[in-house]
């Protein structure tokens, strides 16, 4: 059997179904066909964290201070401090003075819909940020701390805002913890100044943690992005964890280091705690109950005597994942905007939209100059590849002939069909190589649109004002099918004639999707077939020529 451009396209449409009723299944709860649903099990609440027998370069036993669980009351009842400043709102809870809730507000005031809320504790959803000491009797995020008096919303005029918290005294040890926010700044210093007000010397260790559960949040629909924790070192670059790997204890990153960062990752938006760097700490990830997750380090102090103090400065990240702000804010913190495997051609991608934009000024159109502009570099390819299919549909009748005469006898009749490519010069693959070789750049550029907050609640023109939702008309997902539709006439049409209705079904079928895509991706694709298709119509109207004269 000869393997055409049409069997191959054939094999991505199916796969390219299942995919999607895949995608389906799991946004309704249900159970993926590859995918098993994670097993709930439940995990020690006081577990060492990376303590683990089995596991390569777990934590040593010296290292093994235990850290509290994930949902204990506290014995006294706690405050919510709500504090504000120009880009963020939200709560801090006394109960281990933990953030609590964390609002983005810069995407301006007057549109609430458009805030997104990070850390979080609700009934339904678990998000926060927390500090607190083991090795000891110590205060830890269990314990209610005490609001040391002092404004709690940002002044105009001021450039910074400090909320400051007391712990209990707790085996001589008292901690003081501070908030540190800067005016247009998405980073939260965080000091915890450790006193040793006992009378015997203590050796305490801070831990740094994320905690949250699984809930997925802005995930467009027949898309599946990255949510989980991640872990960056200097050695070991970035490593990223979905809970499923979590759950089955297949999780991988570096035990130790004394740099780096760790991190909660979602769709356009990540928190991070950043501590000094050159200074040691042990990491862990781990599952603190059925519903709840944790990324932290652990970092000894010095040996407190009675009356010393140690300042432990860190800070907080939690804001969009916008490449050039995070670069900026520490070493390979802009992988938290993760493109995957085509990170390598993905980030030179954003980076020449970036540019664009810097001069029209407009994602939208962006957008449609990229295309423009990829479109013209491949311009060689592509006319290699009409071409091609223009003399493979010139050969049409003559193939569909060939396979009436010889049918049922397939030896004869692909010693024939090669006969004809022969003699024709046709290559049956020649449409399908320079496809291919298109194929990463045009799945890169996917994922620089889905991936790219600067998406959110960015205009075109018209009636799309939000280039990261669905089209709200269905404007562009029908002049999407449309033009699949179009292109399909133009390819070479299958002798059977049940491939023929089904081709022309694929495109009906594939635009499903395109209905739930965040706008900017279909303007894209858009763009893309409109290019094709006046390439294609070009190329073969000149052949047609050149073959009359």
């Amino acid at each position: 059997m000869v393997i055409t451009k049409r069997n191959i396209l054939w094999a991505i449409f199916f796969v390219s179904l299942l995919i999607l009723f895949d995608n389906w299944q799991r946004s309704h709860g249900h159970p993926s066909m590859f995918f098993p649903s994670p097993v709930s099990t439940q995990a020690a609440s006081d577990a060492t964290p990376g303590a683990k027998s089995d596991q390569p370069g777990s934590v040593t036993a010296q290292n093994s201070a235990t850290l509290p669980g994930g949902t204990q009351a506290a014995a006294v009842p706690s405050q919510k401090v709500e504090f504000q400043t120009d880009v963020f709102k939200g709560v801090i809870d006394t109960q281990g003075a933990t953030m609590s809730k964390l609002s983005l507000l810069q995407d301006g005031d007057e549109k609430k819909d458009d805030y997104i809320t990070l850390f979080d504790q609700t009934p339904t959803h678990t998000y926060l940020a927390r500090t607190g000491l083991t090795g000891g009797n110590f205060p830890n995020h269990s314990d209610v701390f005490t609001l040391v008096p002092g404004p709690t919303t940002m002044a105009p005029g001021s450039d910074t805002l400090a909320v400051k918290f007391e712990s209990p005294v707790k085996d001589g040890v008292k901690v003081v913890k501070t908030y540190t926010f800067t005016r247009g700044s998405y980073v939260i210093g965080v000091s915890n100044q450790v006193t040793n007000t006992g009378t015997v010397p203590v050796t305490p260790t801070l831990y740094m943690e994320l905690v949250r559960d699984d809930q997925a949040v802005e995930t467009p629909r027949f898309s599946h992005t990255f949510i989980g924790p991640a872990v960056y070192t200097n050695e070991h670059h970035f490593q990223k964890m979905t809970f499923e790997d979590i759950d089955k204890n297949k999780e991988e990153y570096a035990p130790q280091a004394d740099n780096g960062w760790v991190a909660m990752v979602q769709h356009y938006f990540a928190t991070a705690w950043i501590p000094q760097q050159g200074v040691k700490r042990d990491i862990y990830v781990q599952k603190i109950d059925p519903t709840l997750y944790r990324v932290g380090m652990k970092e000894p102090l010095q040996t407190l005597a009675p009356g010393q103090s140690v300042d432990i400065s860190a800070r907080l990240f939690a804001g969009p994942e916008e490449e050039s702000m995070l670069a900026s804010i520490a070493p390979g913190l802009d992988l938290v905007k993760d493109y995957g495997w085509v990170t390598i051609i993905a980030k030179p991608l954003f980076w020449l939209l970036d540019k664009i934009h810097g001069v029209l000024g407009n994602w939208g159109w962006s957008i449609i100059a990229l295309t423009v502009l990829i479109k013209a570099v491949f311009f060689p390819l592509s006319a290699a590849s009409y071409r091609s299919m223009a003399r493979m549909k010139a050969i049409t009748p003559r193939m569909t002939a060939l396979r009436e005469r010889f049918k049922g006898e397939p030896q004869k009749m692909n010693a024939a069909l090669m006969e004809l490519y022969k003699t024709e010069k046709v290559n049956p693959f020649g449409g399908c190589l320079p496809v291919v070789i298109q194929i990463p750049v045009f799945i890169s550029l996917y994922w620089v649109l889905l991936s790219s907050v600067e998406m959110r609640g960015a205009p075109w023109a018209l009636w799309l004002h939000d280039l990261s939702q669905p089209d709200p008309f269905y404007i562009l997902p029908v002049l999407m099918a449309a033009s699949m539709f179009l292109q399909t006439r133009l390819n070479p049409t299958p002798p059977d004639p049940m491939q023929a209705k089904m081709m022309m079904f694929m495109p009906l079928a594939f635009s499903v999707m395109f209905f739930f895509f965040p706008a900017g991706l279909v303007l894209y694709y858009v763009v893309n077939n409109v290019l094709s298709i006046t390439q294609q119509y070009y190329i073969t109207r000149m052949m047609g020529k050149k073959k009359a004269a």
